[in-house]
Protein backbone atom coordinates (compact mmCIF):
# COMPACT_ATOMS: atom_id res chain seq x y z
CA UNK A 1 0.00 0.00 0.00
CA UNK A 2 2.65 2.54 1.52
CA UNK A 3 4.32 1.72 -2.52
CA UNK A 4 1.39 2.74 -4.34
CA UNK A 5 1.36 5.99 -2.49
CA UNK A 6 4.81 7.17 -3.32
CA UNK A 7 4.28 6.25 -6.34
CA UNK A 8 1.30 8.33 -6.89
CA UNK A 9 3.07 11.33 -5.77
CA UNK A 10 6.24 10.74 -7.68
CA UNK A 11 3.69 9.85 -10.83
CA UNK A 12 1.85 13.23 -10.12
CA UNK A 13 5.01 15.12 -9.31
CA UNK A 14 6.54 13.85 -12.53
CA UNK A 15 3.94 14.40 -14.91
CA UNK A 16 2.94 17.76 -13.38
CA UNK A 17 5.98 19.94 -12.56
CA UNK A 18 6.78 22.68 -12.75
CA UNK A 19 3.41 22.90 -12.34
CA UNK A 20 0.33 24.55 -14.43
CA UNK A 21 -0.58 28.55 -13.98
CA UNK A 22 -3.22 30.55 -15.06
CA UNK A 23 -4.26 34.26 -15.27
CA UNK A 24 -4.64 34.03 -11.20
CA UNK A 25 -1.74 32.30 -10.93
CA UNK A 26 0.89 34.32 -12.50
CA UNK A 27 -1.06 37.17 -11.31
CA UNK A 28 -0.35 35.60 -7.75
CA UNK A 29 3.39 34.59 -8.36
CA UNK A 30 4.05 38.52 -9.01
CA UNK A 31 2.78 39.61 -6.26
CA UNK A 32 4.34 37.43 -4.08
CA UNK A 33 7.55 38.19 -5.62
CA UNK A 34 7.06 41.73 -5.49
CA UNK A 35 5.92 41.36 -2.09
CA UNK A 36 2.64 43.84 -2.80
CA UNK A 37 -0.88 41.87 -2.77
CA UNK A 38 -3.57 43.15 -4.28
CA UNK A 39 -7.03 43.08 -2.71
CA UNK A 40 -9.00 40.70 -5.20
CA UNK A 41 -7.38 37.52 -3.97
CA UNK A 42 -6.67 36.73 -0.40
CA UNK A 43 -3.01 37.66 0.16
CA UNK A 44 -2.04 34.30 2.04
CA UNK A 45 -1.60 32.61 -1.08
CA UNK A 46 0.62 35.14 -2.69
CA UNK A 47 2.92 35.18 0.31
CA UNK A 48 3.52 31.51 -0.22
CA UNK A 49 4.61 31.29 -3.20
CA UNK A 50 6.74 34.63 -2.88
CA UNK A 51 8.36 32.60 -0.10
CA UNK A 52 9.23 29.14 -2.32
CA UNK A 53 9.92 31.11 -5.43
CA UNK A 54 12.78 33.16 -3.31
CA UNK A 55 13.80 29.11 -1.84
CA UNK A 56 13.53 28.07 -5.36
CA UNK A 57 12.16 30.07 -8.66
CA UNK A 58 9.50 29.22 -10.11
CA UNK A 59 6.41 26.95 -8.92
CA UNK A 60 8.28 23.72 -8.84
CA UNK A 61 8.96 24.04 -4.88
CA UNK A 62 5.55 25.27 -4.15
CA UNK A 63 3.72 22.73 -6.04
CA UNK A 64 5.82 20.09 -4.28
CA UNK A 65 4.83 21.54 -0.83
CA UNK A 66 1.45 21.46 -2.30
CA UNK A 67 1.16 17.71 -3.33
CA UNK A 68 3.11 16.72 -0.19
CA UNK A 69 0.27 17.87 2.16
CA UNK A 70 -2.60 15.67 0.55
CA UNK A 71 -0.35 12.61 0.07
CA UNK A 72 1.09 12.87 3.43
CA UNK A 73 -2.39 13.12 4.68
CA UNK A 74 -3.10 9.93 2.94
CA UNK A 75 0.40 8.53 4.30
CA UNK A 76 -0.90 9.22 7.98
CA UNK A 77 -4.40 8.00 7.77
CA UNK A 78 -1.82 4.81 6.73
CA UNK A 79 -0.04 4.83 9.37
CA UNK A 80 -2.72 4.87 11.87
CA UNK A 81 -4.13 1.51 10.15
CA UNK A 82 -1.52 -0.53 10.27
CA UNK A 83 -1.61 -3.76 13.00
CA UNK A 84 2.15 -3.14 13.71
CA UNK A 85 1.11 0.45 14.77
CA UNK A 86 -1.48 -1.04 17.03
CA UNK A 87 -4.41 1.19 14.15
CA UNK A 88 -7.64 0.17 14.08
CA UNK A 89 -6.92 -3.25 11.83
CA UNK A 90 -5.38 -4.53 14.24
CA UNK A 91 -7.80 -7.16 15.09
CA UNK A 92 -9.22 -7.80 11.61
CA UNK A 93 -4.97 -9.01 10.72
CA UNK A 94 -5.31 -11.67 13.67
CA UNK A 95 -8.58 -12.91 12.18
CA UNK A 96 -7.49 -12.76 8.78
CA UNK A 97 -9.63 -9.47 7.91
CA UNK A 98 -5.87 -7.67 7.26
CA UNK A 99 -5.77 -8.94 4.13
CA UNK A 100 -9.28 -8.26 2.99
CA UNK A 101 -9.04 -4.58 4.22
CA UNK A 102 -6.17 -3.51 2.54
CA UNK A 103 -7.15 -4.98 -0.83
CA UNK A 104 -10.25 -2.51 -0.24
CA UNK A 105 -8.15 0.40 0.46
CA UNK A 106 -5.83 -0.61 -2.40
CA UNK A 107 -8.72 0.00 -4.86
CA UNK A 108 -10.11 2.65 -3.33
CA UNK A 109 -6.52 4.14 -3.54
CA UNK A 110 -5.59 3.58 -6.66
CA UNK A 111 -9.05 5.21 -8.16
CA UNK A 112 -8.60 8.19 -6.15
CA UNK A 113 -4.98 8.36 -7.90
CA UNK A 114 -6.68 7.91 -11.52
CA UNK A 115 -8.92 10.68 -11.11
CA UNK A 116 -8.35 14.35 -13.03
CA UNK A 117 -9.40 15.70 -9.22
CA UNK A 118 -5.72 13.76 -8.12
CA UNK A 119 -3.91 13.23 -11.16
CA UNK A 120 -4.17 16.82 -12.80
CA UNK A 121 -5.48 19.21 -10.15
CA UNK A 122 -2.45 18.38 -7.23
CA UNK A 123 -0.27 20.16 -10.10
CA UNK A 124 -2.16 23.45 -11.00
CA UNK A 125 -1.14 26.37 -8.33
CA UNK A 126 -4.50 27.45 -7.85
CA UNK A 127 -5.57 28.81 -4.07
CA UNK A 128 -8.69 26.70 -4.35
CA UNK A 129 -5.90 23.29 -4.55
CA UNK A 130 -4.13 24.76 -1.75
CA UNK A 131 -7.31 25.24 0.47
CA UNK A 132 -8.02 21.86 0.21
CA UNK A 133 -5.00 20.25 0.69
CA UNK A 134 -4.50 22.40 3.70
CA UNK A 135 -7.72 21.80 4.83
CA UNK A 136 -7.77 17.81 4.78
CA UNK A 137 -4.46 17.94 6.54
CA UNK A 138 -5.55 19.94 9.74
CA UNK A 139 -7.92 17.71 9.78
CA UNK A 140 -5.86 14.18 9.30
CA UNK A 141 -3.59 16.02 11.86
CA UNK A 142 -6.38 16.04 14.47
CA UNK A 143 -7.64 12.54 13.76
CA UNK A 144 -3.60 11.92 14.46
CA UNK A 145 -4.09 13.77 17.82
CA UNK A 146 -7.16 11.29 18.51
CA UNK A 147 -5.76 8.68 18.11
CA UNK A 148 -2.26 9.41 20.27
CA UNK A 149 -4.05 11.31 23.08
CA UNK A 150 -2.66 9.50 25.92
CA UNK A 151 0.86 11.05 24.62
CA UNK A 152 0.56 14.29 26.09
CA UNK A 153 3.46 16.22 24.07
CA UNK A 154 2.75 14.52 21.01
CA UNK A 155 -0.98 15.29 21.49
CA UNK A 156 -0.58 19.00 22.33
CA UNK A 157 2.21 19.49 19.58
CA UNK A 158 -0.67 17.68 16.80
CA UNK A 159 -2.95 20.05 17.99
CA UNK A 160 -0.88 23.20 17.43
CA UNK A 161 0.01 21.90 13.90
CA UNK A 162 -3.98 21.24 13.13
CA UNK A 163 -5.03 24.59 14.28
CA UNK A 164 -2.09 26.16 11.96
CA UNK A 165 -3.06 24.16 9.09
CA UNK A 166 -6.43 25.07 9.35
CA UNK A 167 -5.72 28.88 9.85
CA UNK A 168 -3.72 29.12 6.91
CA UNK A 169 -6.83 27.64 4.85
CA UNK A 170 -8.61 29.79 6.40
CA UNK A 171 -6.50 32.59 5.18
CA UNK A 172 -6.03 31.25 1.54
CA UNK A 173 -9.60 31.50 0.57
CA UNK A 174 -12.27 34.12 1.17
CA UNK A 175 -15.31 32.03 2.75
CA UNK A 176 -12.18 29.57 4.09
CA UNK A 177 -13.24 30.54 7.29
CA UNK A 178 -15.75 27.83 7.29
CA UNK A 179 -13.77 25.23 8.01
CA UNK A 180 -12.58 26.47 12.01
CA UNK A 181 -16.13 26.42 13.59
CA UNK A 182 -15.67 22.54 12.38
CA UNK A 183 -12.62 22.14 13.97
CA UNK A 184 -13.25 23.28 17.28
CA UNK A 185 -15.86 21.22 17.22
CA UNK A 186 -13.79 18.24 16.67
CA UNK A 187 -11.13 19.08 19.04
CA UNK A 188 -13.84 19.58 21.82
CA UNK A 189 -15.32 16.52 21.03
CA UNK A 190 -12.11 14.63 20.98
CA UNK A 191 -11.59 16.50 24.48
CA UNK A 192 -14.96 14.98 25.54
CA UNK A 193 -14.38 11.90 23.96
CA UNK A 194 -11.00 11.00 25.47
CA UNK A 195 -11.32 12.50 28.95
CA UNK A 196 -11.93 9.92 31.72
CA UNK A 197 -12.98 12.38 34.59
CA UNK A 198 -14.04 15.38 34.02
CA UNK A 199 -15.57 15.88 30.94
CA UNK A 200 -17.29 18.70 30.59
CA UNK A 201 -14.29 21.32 31.72
CA UNK A 202 -11.95 18.70 29.00
CA UNK A 203 -14.56 19.77 26.21
CA UNK A 204 -14.97 23.55 27.42
CA UNK A 205 -10.68 23.52 27.63
CA UNK A 206 -9.85 21.70 24.81
CA UNK A 207 -12.91 23.53 22.62
CA UNK A 208 -11.84 27.25 23.81
CA UNK A 209 -8.34 26.48 23.11
CA UNK A 210 -8.55 25.80 19.96
CA UNK A 211 -10.99 28.81 19.10
CA UNK A 212 -8.49 31.39 20.49
CA UNK A 213 -5.44 29.43 19.04
CA UNK A 214 -7.57 29.83 15.62
CA UNK A 215 -8.67 33.68 16.17
CA UNK A 216 -5.26 34.67 17.35
CA UNK A 217 -3.40 33.01 14.86
CA UNK A 218 -5.68 34.11 11.76
CA UNK A 219 -5.81 37.58 13.02
CA UNK A 220 -2.01 38.20 13.05
CA UNK A 221 -1.22 36.73 10.15
CA UNK A 222 -3.89 38.80 8.26
CA UNK A 223 -2.92 41.73 10.04
CA UNK A 224 0.29 41.26 9.04
CA UNK A 225 -0.24 40.82 5.71
CA UNK A 226 -2.84 43.56 4.90
CA UNK A 227 0.38 45.78 5.53
CA UNK A 228 1.35 44.63 2.41
CA UNK A 229 -1.99 45.46 0.62
CA UNK A 230 -1.64 48.87 -1.15
CA UNK A 231 -4.78 51.06 -0.52
CA UNK A 232 -8.29 49.30 1.62
CA UNK A 233 -7.00 45.44 2.69
CA UNK A 234 -11.16 45.21 3.22
CA UNK A 235 -12.91 42.98 1.00
CA UNK A 236 -15.57 45.28 0.28
CA UNK A 237 -14.61 45.83 -3.45
CA UNK A 238 -14.86 41.92 -4.19
CA UNK A 239 -18.19 42.05 -2.64
CA UNK A 240 -19.64 45.27 -4.09
CA UNK A 241 -19.04 43.07 -7.55
CA UNK A 242 -21.13 40.28 -6.18
CA UNK A 243 -24.03 42.97 -5.07
CA UNK A 244 -24.18 44.32 -8.64
CA UNK A 245 -24.23 40.69 -10.22
CA UNK A 246 -27.16 39.94 -7.86
CA UNK A 247 -28.72 42.96 -9.04
CA UNK A 248 -28.98 42.41 -12.36
CA UNK A 249 -29.88 39.00 -12.26
CA UNK A 250 -32.87 40.37 -9.88
CA UNK A 251 -33.84 42.68 -12.54
CA UNK A 252 -33.55 40.07 -15.94
CA UNK A 253 -35.61 37.62 -13.94
CA UNK A 254 -38.21 40.59 -12.61
CA UNK A 255 -38.05 43.19 -15.18
CA UNK A 256 -40.70 45.53 -13.24
CA UNK A 257 -38.34 45.58 -10.52
CA UNK A 258 -38.15 48.92 -8.89
CA UNK A 259 -34.55 50.33 -7.68
CA UNK A 260 -34.99 53.37 -5.55
CA UNK A 261 -31.52 53.90 -4.57
CA UNK A 262 -30.19 53.89 -7.73
CA UNK A 263 -33.26 55.88 -9.22
CA UNK A 264 -32.62 58.70 -7.09
CA UNK A 265 -28.52 58.43 -7.09
CA UNK A 266 -27.62 57.14 -10.49
CA UNK A 267 -30.34 57.22 -13.27
CA UNK A 268 -27.28 56.06 -15.81
CA UNK A 269 -25.79 53.27 -13.71
CA UNK A 270 -29.88 51.89 -13.63
CA UNK A 271 -30.32 52.35 -17.21
CA UNK A 272 -27.43 50.64 -18.28
CA UNK A 273 -28.16 47.78 -15.70
CA UNK A 274 -31.50 47.36 -17.41
CA UNK A 275 -30.40 47.36 -20.75
CA UNK A 276 -26.56 46.14 -21.28
CA UNK A 277 -26.53 44.31 -18.22
CA UNK A 278 -29.90 42.38 -18.47
CA UNK A 279 -28.85 41.35 -22.03
CA UNK A 280 -25.36 40.29 -20.84
CA UNK A 281 -26.25 38.47 -17.17
CA UNK A 282 -25.94 34.86 -16.83
CA UNK A 283 -26.04 32.43 -14.02
CA UNK A 284 -23.07 31.04 -15.55
CA UNK A 285 -20.68 33.30 -14.05
CA UNK A 286 -20.42 37.10 -14.00
CA UNK A 287 -17.26 37.99 -16.41
CA UNK A 288 -19.98 38.30 -19.49
CA UNK A 289 -20.83 41.41 -17.69
CA UNK A 290 -17.38 43.34 -18.74
CA UNK A 291 -18.38 42.82 -22.09
CA UNK A 292 -19.71 46.20 -21.71
CA UNK A 293 -17.40 48.85 -21.41
CA UNK A 294 -20.27 51.39 -20.95
CA UNK A 295 -21.70 49.40 -17.67
CA UNK A 296 -18.39 48.98 -16.17
CA UNK A 297 -17.36 52.68 -16.56
CA UNK A 298 -20.79 53.64 -15.03
CA UNK A 299 -20.39 50.84 -12.57
CA UNK A 300 -16.98 52.24 -11.28
CA UNK A 301 -18.27 55.89 -11.26
CA UNK A 302 -20.83 54.92 -9.43
CA UNK A 303 -21.47 56.12 -5.42
CA UNK A 304 -19.89 53.70 -3.39
CA UNK A 305 -22.91 52.91 -0.94
CA UNK A 306 -25.42 53.18 -3.67
CA UNK A 307 -25.26 49.39 -4.78
CA UNK A 308 -24.94 47.91 -1.00
CA UNK A 309 -27.69 49.75 0.21
CA UNK A 310 -29.85 48.96 -3.21
CA UNK A 311 -28.79 45.11 -2.10
CA UNK A 312 -29.68 45.35 0.80
CA UNK A 313 -33.00 46.78 -0.28
CA UNK A 314 -33.40 43.88 -2.57
CA UNK A 315 -33.01 41.31 0.49
CA UNK A 316 -35.21 42.89 2.41
CA UNK A 317 -37.99 44.00 0.48
CA UNK A 318 -37.96 41.15 -2.18
CA UNK A 319 -36.14 37.94 -0.55
CA UNK A 320 -37.82 35.47 -2.77
CA UNK A 321 -36.71 37.14 -6.02
CA UNK A 322 -33.40 37.09 -4.23
CA UNK A 323 -33.42 33.53 -3.16
CA UNK A 324 -34.53 32.61 -6.93
CA UNK A 325 -32.04 34.51 -8.27
CA UNK A 326 -29.40 33.08 -5.71
CA UNK A 327 -30.21 29.18 -6.04
CA UNK A 328 -30.45 29.77 -10.06
CA UNK A 329 -26.32 30.91 -9.47
CA UNK A 330 -25.86 27.76 -6.69
CA UNK A 331 -27.43 25.32 -9.16
CA UNK A 332 -24.47 26.00 -11.97
CA UNK A 333 -22.09 25.16 -9.38
CA UNK A 334 -23.19 22.55 -7.43
CA UNK A 335 -25.04 20.45 -10.79
CA UNK A 336 -22.27 22.23 -13.18
CA UNK A 337 -25.39 21.84 -15.91
CA UNK A 338 -22.73 22.43 -18.97
CA UNK A 339 -19.65 21.22 -18.09
CA UNK A 340 -17.22 22.85 -20.64
CA UNK A 341 -18.72 26.14 -19.24
CA UNK A 342 -17.43 26.05 -16.09
CA UNK A 343 -13.97 24.68 -16.72
CA UNK A 344 -13.35 21.48 -14.74
CA UNK A 345 -9.75 20.96 -17.29
CA UNK A 346 -6.68 23.44 -17.36
CA UNK A 347 -3.10 22.70 -18.21
CA UNK A 348 -0.37 24.21 -19.21
CA UNK A 349 0.90 28.60 -18.20
CA UNK A 350 -1.13 31.15 -19.39
CA UNK A 351 -1.47 34.91 -18.20
CA UNK A 352 -0.69 38.20 -19.23
CA UNK A 353 2.22 38.43 -21.32
CA UNK A 354 3.67 41.77 -19.58
CA UNK A 355 3.37 39.90 -16.51
CA UNK A 356 4.84 36.31 -17.51
CA UNK A 357 7.71 38.48 -19.33
CA UNK A 358 8.35 39.73 -15.89
CA UNK A 359 8.65 36.46 -13.97
CA UNK A 360 10.48 34.54 -17.10
CA UNK A 361 7.20 32.10 -17.48
CA UNK A 362 6.44 31.18 -21.51
CA UNK A 363 3.40 30.60 -22.59
CA UNK A 364 3.10 26.45 -22.51
CA UNK A 365 0.43 23.74 -23.53
CA UNK A 366 2.78 21.35 -24.75
CA UNK A 367 2.66 17.75 -25.81
CA UNK A 368 2.40 16.65 -22.32
CA UNK A 369 -0.20 19.55 -21.37
CA UNK A 370 -1.90 18.54 -24.18
CA UNK A 371 -2.11 14.71 -23.11
CA UNK A 372 -2.90 15.61 -19.56
CA UNK A 373 -6.16 17.56 -20.81
CA UNK A 374 -7.14 15.32 -22.82
CA UNK A 375 -7.30 12.64 -19.96
CA UNK A 376 -9.03 14.56 -18.00
CA UNK A 377 -12.01 15.75 -20.42
CA UNK A 378 -12.64 12.22 -20.61
CA UNK A 379 -14.30 12.59 -16.99
CA UNK A 380 -16.76 15.64 -18.08
CA UNK A 381 -20.00 14.01 -17.86
CA UNK A 382 -19.15 11.03 -15.68
CA UNK A 383 -20.00 11.02 -11.56
CA UNK A 384 -15.89 11.46 -11.46
CA UNK A 385 -16.49 15.41 -12.03
CA UNK A 386 -19.46 15.97 -10.70
CA UNK A 387 -20.07 17.78 -7.43
CA UNK A 388 -23.70 16.69 -6.70
CA UNK A 389 -22.01 12.77 -6.92
CA UNK A 390 -19.30 13.81 -4.28
CA UNK A 391 -22.33 15.23 -1.97
CA UNK A 392 -24.09 11.96 -1.53
CA UNK A 393 -20.58 10.33 -1.20
CA UNK A 394 -20.10 12.65 1.79
CA UNK A 395 -23.49 12.23 3.60
CA UNK A 396 -23.24 8.34 3.12
CA UNK A 397 -19.06 8.37 4.79
CA UNK A 398 -20.75 10.27 7.52
CA UNK A 399 -23.69 7.74 8.84
CA UNK A 400 -20.52 5.32 8.77
CA UNK A 401 -17.84 7.91 10.38
CA UNK A 402 -20.45 8.73 12.86
CA UNK A 403 -22.22 5.23 13.60
CA UNK A 404 -18.10 3.97 14.32
CA UNK A 405 -17.15 6.80 16.33
CA UNK A 406 -13.55 6.55 16.62
CA UNK A 407 -11.32 9.53 17.11
CA UNK A 408 -10.28 9.77 13.23
CA UNK A 409 -13.79 9.11 12.72
CA UNK A 410 -14.65 12.03 14.44
CA UNK A 411 -12.33 14.25 13.17
CA UNK A 412 -12.86 13.12 9.36
CA UNK A 413 -16.79 13.58 9.77
CA UNK A 414 -16.16 17.28 10.92
CA UNK A 415 -14.12 17.81 8.17
CA UNK A 416 -16.74 16.92 5.94
CA UNK A 417 -19.34 18.64 7.69
CA UNK A 418 -16.88 22.01 7.28
CA UNK A 419 -17.00 20.70 3.34
CA UNK A 420 -20.92 20.71 3.63
CA UNK A 421 -20.80 24.12 5.10
CA UNK A 422 -18.05 25.30 2.70
CA UNK A 423 -20.52 23.87 -0.16
CA UNK A 424 -23.43 25.88 1.36
CA UNK A 425 -21.46 29.75 1.92
CA UNK A 426 -21.24 29.60 -2.12
CA UNK A 427 -25.36 29.85 -2.38
CA UNK A 428 -24.18 33.54 -1.34
CA UNK A 429 -21.17 34.57 -2.47
CA UNK A 430 -20.56 32.71 -6.09
CA UNK A 431 -20.09 34.55 -8.99
CA UNK A 432 -19.35 31.84 -10.99
CA UNK A 433 -19.57 27.77 -11.82
CA UNK A 434 -16.10 26.87 -11.71
CA UNK A 435 -15.48 23.44 -11.24
CA UNK A 436 -12.04 24.08 -9.08
CA UNK A 437 -14.42 26.51 -6.30
CA UNK A 438 -15.62 23.08 -5.03
CA UNK A 439 -12.45 21.19 -5.28
CA UNK A 440 -12.52 20.32 -1.10
CA UNK A 441 -15.85 18.82 -1.09
CA UNK A 442 -14.67 15.79 -4.06
CA UNK A 443 -10.74 15.58 -2.42
CA UNK A 444 -12.04 15.64 1.29
CA UNK A 445 -15.11 13.02 0.40
CA UNK A 446 -12.57 10.88 -1.53
CA UNK A 447 -9.67 11.44 1.69
CA UNK A 448 -13.01 10.38 4.35
CA UNK A 449 -13.72 7.43 1.68
CA UNK A 450 -9.91 5.88 1.78
CA UNK A 451 -10.06 6.64 5.36
CA UNK A 452 -13.15 3.90 6.22
CA UNK A 453 -11.67 1.60 3.19
CA UNK A 454 -8.85 0.79 5.40
CA UNK A 455 -11.40 -0.77 8.35
CA UNK A 456 -14.37 -1.18 6.22
CA UNK A 457 -15.60 -4.35 8.42
CA UNK A 458 -15.48 -2.68 11.36
CA UNK A 459 -17.59 0.75 9.61
CA UNK A 460 -20.14 -1.53 8.29
CA UNK A 461 -20.22 -3.67 11.35
CA UNK A 462 -20.46 -0.25 14.06
CA UNK A 463 -23.18 0.97 11.56
CA UNK A 464 -25.27 -2.52 11.67
CA UNK A 465 -25.50 -2.28 15.55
Amino acid sequence: MTWLLVAGFVLCAAINLPGHLSYDSVMQLNEGRRGFYANWHPPMMSWLLGVFDWIWPGTALFTLFDMALFFGSLGALLYLSSPARGGGGAREARDGGGAAKFNAAFVVLALMLLTPQVLLYQGIVWKDVLFANLAIAGFVTLAVAGEKWERRRLRFGLLFVAVLFLSVAALVRQNGGVVLPAAVLAVAWLGWKQSTAQKIRATFLYGVGALFGAAILVIAIHAALALRIPGDPSPAVGFRLLQFYDLIGAIKTKPSLELPYLEDDDTDLEHLMRTDGVALYTPERNDTLAQSARLQHAYFQSPEETIPEEWRHLIAAHTGLYLRVRTEIFRWIVLTPDPPACRPVYSGVDGPANIRAKLGLKKRFDARDAALDFYAKRFMGTPILSHAFFIMLALASLVFLFARRSPADIALAFMLLSTLAFTASFFVISIACDYRYLYFLDLATMTAMFHLSLDWRSAWAALRD
